[in-house]
């Protein structure tokens, strides 16, 4: 049943050795495994990792509850075309046309919970190939099966098989099933973690919630609703940046504010009530497009008061940067900023001085040109 090997040591009297392999051979099993000391052939006591033998058992057991799901839901032309049981997942792959749905996926492994829970007991007993076919279990690979098979029967899944198995369906602890896809024509693969792979990823899944609601500073049961606000914002913004293109900037600085020329360099000097550092942002973007030797220095009045430079992308090319620019104004009203060398935003400090930090502005300006 695709299910590896198990591992763990062999000890004799005065040596072990570390059991890394088992294969068949034509002497029989062979174990295999790293050995440099000096050994005399003594009885030995085989030791099996414990901890990996019971999460391959979930996981092997956790492939009949799937194959059984799947035939339920998907139909019986559902039959087993490989499979891989490891410690940390179980991978099945099967006959099927096309993509599992999503709800359908939730819904197989919904499924494959409640036979946990409903904990069946895992039953094994050898008997003779027709009475094993007789009896209902499903065998896709009859040139393998010799006159006596083994039947493992959990719930209403009845295979044949030869794997180790949990002693009941509510040792798997967990299911959860982590991918589909596809390989080969007609061929589908999903893959899974029972036990502690299960909530290992559980765990993980908390974690990335718990941070990425540190980050919006929103408790993770409401991070739904928290992100359909923030795609509306954005739905929002860009509805504006849109119209801002269209028709110009009319939704920032005055689209018939007049600019004054400060040393060849054109000036566009207002105001803006926004507080939304994006949607200046796009204000800047906006009246940056298509402009040569060009400013914008915008001063917001809501909240605290902020001013806000941008400049074309040639007066950045010769070295100018809106950082050194919104430093200057600002320091009129005691702020300080910083940003990129196009777009720079800085606080205004004492809202009360910003009046005289946009008077003083033209002048600062042209100090500013005449040093570079």
């Amino acid at each position: 049943g695709g299910q590896v090997s198990d591992t763990g040591a062999l000890r004799g009297e005065g040596w072990t050795l570390e059991v890394d392999t088992v294969r068949k051979d034509e002497k029989g099993t062979v174990l295999g495994g790293a050995f440099s000391q000096p050994f005399e052939p003594t009885p030995v006591r085989a030791v099996v990792d414990a901890n990996r033998r019971r999460d391959i058992e979930r996981n092997h057991s956790a492939t009949h509850l799937v194959h059984a799901a799947l035939r339920r839901h998907l139909g019986t032309h559902v039959r087993q075309q490989g499979s891989l049981v490891e410690p940390g997942r179980l991978r099945f792959d099967f006959s099927h046309h096309a993509p599992i749905e999503s709800v359908m996926l939730e819904r197989l492994g919904e499924e494959v919970n409640e036979q946990i829970w409903a904990n069946h007991e895992v039953a094994t007993e050898e008997m003779k190939y027709p009475a094993a076919l007789a009896l209902g279990a499903m065998a896709f690979f009859s040139e393998k099966y010799g006159d006596v098979v083994r039947v493992v029967t959990m719930g209403d899944s009845i295979e044949l098989c030869g794997g180790t198995h949990v002693k009941s369906t509510g040792g798997l602890g967990l299911f959860r099933l982590v991918s589909q896809s596809g390989v080969a024509a007609g061929v589908r693969r999903v893959e899974a973690v029972t036990g502690r792979g299960a909530y290992d990823r559980l765990l993980a899944v908390n974690t990335d919630l718990h941070s990425i609601g540190d980050r919006l500073k929103s408790a993770p049961e409401h991070l739904l609703r928290k992100l359909d606000q923030l795609l509306a914002e954005r739905e929002k913004l860009e509805a504006k940046l849109a119209e801002m293109r269209k028709h110009g900037s009319a939704t920032g600085p005055d689209a018939k504010a007049p600019s004054v020329d400060i040393k060849g360099v054109s000036v566009l000097i207002d105001d803006t009530d926004s507080e939304d550092r994006e949607e200046i942002g796009a204000m800047a973007d906006a009246f940056r497009a298509g402009m040569r030797k060009a400013i914008l220095v915008l001063f917001g009045t809501g909240g605290r008061g902020a001013i806000h430079v941008s400049l074309s992308d040639d007066l950045v090319q010769v070295g100018r940067t809106a950082s050194d620019l919104v430093n200057r104004i600002a320091a009129v009203s005691g702020g300080k900023g910083g940003g990129r060398p196009h777009f720079a935003s800085a606080g205004a400090g004492d809202l009360a001085l910003l009046p005289q930090a946009r008077a003083e502005a033209p002048r600062i300006i042209s100090e500013w040109l005449a040093a570079g």
